[in-house]
Order: structure tokens, then sequence, then C-alpha cells
């Protein structure tokens, strides 16, 4: 795991501002003496106001406004709400929340109580994917090392290693029995979630920037953001480019800014994945210029989601490149309904056999029609998810699919020597 600010955003009131990277995490005395202390949230429902002002959208991939999620647990709260910090990171090739939560685990915290406060919860919690081990380390040492006072104490609990693990139903259901998987709603969490009591499930990186503009303000937190969205973001940037890893940038800021930045590409592409697995591949060309704001790219059908922005070198098949990630999906389902465990699994089967040149007659049709019936019909958005992708790797590398049906070869000579 790398991080770095981009030259834009590299000042001390930043998500990811602060000491040098290399020194890790930030410790309470310099985090306070950076930031000051927290607001005590004396006016609960002013601070949701304030975030309503901001703009601030969540972090965790669905891009919910946030004062909005406040107000939806908020309204129902006797008291007893619960707020769950969500840093279970599911996401293969993501790395922004436990960069964030390694090296800024005070500000994490902080909106963490932050929302406590402004949404009457009494119980606190940090959930975050067991695989994270310097994350679970952070954080602990960060609880320890907090006075004691009146907020909840936060606790923090390790997520199961899974793709759907951080969905929010699956944190209330793994909370309440230890069982990872999405349920049924309604009830929705922030209805009824931990111990039947209103809960608010929040991205980390959500939090964290709800602590800043506790500290700073909507309007400090408007200025950022270069086109229609507010802010900063954290983005996972991989693939050919010089300085992978973990940055942070204002929304709007281009893919040639953000390479750029990163040092510059290391061998050509042809085309970029964004927004994780629930995102959608785009031609590098048609989104060199674009900024990366999620309504701009909304418009172009494409979601900011979870930050992750993944070039694919111009000598792989991104045939090959959707079927790996479709197998994963695959794999990851939570095997309680059929769009998961049957239509996942034929997808996965035969885009497999399109990348390998030895498809059935009828695969590829199979595929495009696959991809345009499951959508909607899952018990949760794993389906939805998995096939919007592959509905845009379909789209993308057209031909190439077309020339693997057809003529059963690959175009790329060096994915063919890989897979064959």
């Amino acid at each position: 795991m790398t991080a770095t600010a981009t030259t834009a955003t590299a000042t001390s009131d930043r998500i990811l501002g602060g000491p040098p990277y290399a020194a890790g995490a930030e410790s309470f005395a310099e985090h306070r003496a950076r930031l000051g202390p927290l607001p005590t949230a004396s006016a609960p429902d002013g601070f949701i106001e304030t975030l309503d002002r901001s703009g601030l959208l969540g972090r965790g991939g669905a891009g919910f406004p946030v004062g909005r999620k406040w107000r939806s647990v908020a309204g129902r709260s006797d008291g007893h709400a619960v707020v769950v910090a969500n840093g279970a990171e599911g996401e293969p090739r993501s790395a922004k929340d436990r960069a964030l939560m390694v090296l800024r685990p005070h500000l994490v915290i902080d909106g963490a109580v932050l929302a406590a406060a402004a949404v009457g919860a009494d119980d606190v919690v940090i959930y975050v994917g067991s695989e994270h081990r310097a994350a679970v380390t952070a954080l602990g040492r960060a609880i320890a090392e907090r006075p004691a006072s009146h907020d909840p104490i936060p606790w923090v609990v390790e997520a199961p290693v899974g793709y759907v693990a951080g969905e929010s139903s699956a944190v209330v259901h793994y909370l309440e029995t230890q069982d990872a998987r999405p349920t049924t709603v309604p009830p929705r969490p922030h209805e009824r979630g931990v111990r039947g009591q209103p809960t608010l499930i929040q991205n980390v990186e959500s939090l964290a920037a709800a602590a800043l503009i506790g500290r700073r303000g909507d309007a400090w937190f408007a200025r950022a953001g270069r086109d229609r969205t507010p802010g900063t973001a954290l983005v996972t940037i991989t693939g050919p480019v010089r300085g992978t890893g973990v940055r942070e940038i204002e929304y709007g800021t281009t893919l040639r800014e953000l390479v750029a930045d990163a040092g510059g590409l290391t061998a050509a592409t042809d085309a970029v994945l964004i927004g994780g697995y629930f995102g959608g591949w785009s031609a590098t060309a048609d989104l060199w210029d674009a900024p990366l704001d999620p309504a701009s790219l909304a418009d172009r059908g494409l979601g900011f989601g979870c930050g992750m922005v993944a070039f694919l070198p111009a000598d792989a098949c991104g045939v090959w490149a959707t079927s790996r990630i479709m197998e994963y999906m695959a794999g990851e389902s939570a095997r309680q309904c059929g769009p998961c465990i049957f239509g996942l699994g034929a997808i996965s089967g035969a885009l497999r056999r399109v990348a390998a040149g030895s498809p059935g007659d009828t695969d590829l049709d199979d595929l495009i029609r696959w991809a345009g019936q499951i959508a909607g019909r899952g018990a949760c958005h794993h389906p939805d998810g998995a096939v919007g992708l592959l509905q845009s790797g379909l789209r993308v590398f057209a031909d190439e699919f077309l020339l693997h049906q057809r003529t059963h070869r690959c175009s790329r000579p060096a994915t063919a020597a890989r897979h064959g």
C-alpha cells in the first residue's frame, strides 16, 4: 500500500494531509495539534444541516448524500442508535480505506464520534476487514491513545474476508449473527439495525470528511472540487502507472492530470476500469480529458464508486480481464438467490469459454441476453453490479468479443500466451 496526496490537495487539513506518509499512523497529539479539538455537537441538528449544505456524498460506492443519511437515523433515534464506521473494503484492487485507517485513524474516529452525537447513538463500531491487519492495529492503538471522555468509546470488529461483507445489511447481519451475508430489506439498517436500533452505516472516508467539515465548515469543503461535486476524494490507481497507490484528488480532476501527477504511464493503455468491480470499463481515450466527478461520470454511464482507477495495458485482452472479474464476482456470491447462484455462474462459465477461444455457438448472444435480464432480480445488489460491469465490457471490447466468438482467437498475443 502506498499513499500520496496530489499537489492540489497536499494541505494540512485535507483527508490525507499531515505528517509524511512514511511516518505511519498520526498520533493523537499530532492530530489535535494539526486540526484542533473536535467541536462538541451542542446542536446536532445544526451539524446535519451543515452536512446538507456541504454537499458531502458517501464515499463507499453508492454516493448517497451523507446529511440525508444521518437525518434518517436521527429522526428514529431515542438515544440508543448505533454508528458503524465501515472499513471492510472488500474491493480487491481498492486500498484507499485501509490507507486512511492506517495513516489517519483519529480522523476516522472523530467522524464516528461526531456522527454518534449528531444521530443520538450510544454505541460506535469500527468494522474493519480482517485481512487489513495494519488498519486493525492502527485503529486499536488510536482508540487506546485517546483520553477517556463521555463520548461512546469505539470498539473494533474484524469483518470476514469477502466482497459482500461490507454491504450494509450484511454488516448488521454479521454484528448480530456472525454471518456476513446480505439480508432482505426492508427494514433497512437506518430503520432497524444492530440490536433492533436505528443504525448508521457510513464508510470511513465519509466519516473522515465529516470530521473535517465539523472543524472547517461547509463553505470550506465546497471550495474544493472543480466540477459539479464539491470536495476531495481518495482514489486508488493501478496498472501501468509509475505512481500506483492511493492519492487524494479534487473532484473534477481529469484522468490526464491524475496520471501526470502520478508520474505518467509506463506502457500504452487502451482501457480503464473506473469505480471498481461495481463500476465499468471505458476506452482510455474517451475519458482522458473528462473530469473525475460523480455527476459527470454518471452522464457517461459510469460511476465514481469506490474511487478505483485501474488501467489495462494495451497488450492485455479486455475479454480476459472482464472474464477474470466475473469469475471473481460469481465466486463471491452470497449464494442465497437464483440470479447469483445460477445467473452469475452461467455468465462466468460462458465468458471464460469465449475468452479462451472455445465458445459455444450461442455463448456471446447468451451473455448479451443474460446481462439484460439479471439486473434487479437478486436478493441484494451483487448481481446488479456484476452485470453492469459485464455490459460495459461488452460495449468497450465489442470487437474483441466478436473476434473471440467468431474466430476463436485473441488479438493480444501476450494475453493468449499467458492463458493458452
